[in-house]
């Protein structure tokens, strides 16, 4: 069977970047499922009708799912094999609305080896969501564990059996 693919704790040194392999666009489906699920039920992300007489002329994206949307995206590049420590310093500077398409960049900001848990380590990233015109939407701090290329999880996938 083969070896799992990373990425490990030592992919990820200080001033590494990824940018996500995939775009992903947010439907109306998406937002207000999302919003409810949640229970936020701040009006701006689930009745177009209200929307409409913002400043913003139709529905926000809830900025929860940005950032889950985000997050998530980049978890191929930075974290597959960890676990989330810590999520923090999070702005919105731009909306983001359904139907954008939404793209995710990451930053590696400090890395070190945890001195709690050997074979792991501790790495800070900076994150962004843009959207299709360029748009920076969301900007975050995520701090997650991951294993060290030693300590890597074993191949977990069935043999298959007839």
């Amino acid at each position: 069977m083969a070896a799992v693919d990373g990425p490990f704790f030592e992919d990820l040194s200080v001033g590494a970047t990824f940018r996500s392999s995939i775009g992903r666009t947010i439907t109306q489906a998406d937002n207000v499922q999302f919003s409810l699920l949640t229970n936020n039920a701040n009006e701006i992300h689930i009745n177009a009708h209200y929307a409409a007489q913002t400043e913003f002329k139709r529905p926000l994206v809830n900025s929860f799912l940005t950032l889950a949307t985000v997050a998530g995206m980049m978890v191929p590049e930075t974290s597959r094999w960890g676990f989330a420590l810590g999520v923090g310093e999070v702005t919105l500077p731009n909306p983001l609305f359904e139907g954008d398409t939404l793209y995710a960049d990451t930053e590696v900001i400090e890395a070190r080896a945890s001195r709690s848990r050997p074979g792991w380590g501790i790495v800070t990233v900076r994150q962004r969501g843009i959207k299709q015109d360029g748009t920076v939407v969301l900007i975050a701090k995520r701090i997650f564990m991951v294993p060290t290329r030693a300590n890597a999880p074993k191949p977990h996938f069935p043999e298959p059996r007839e």
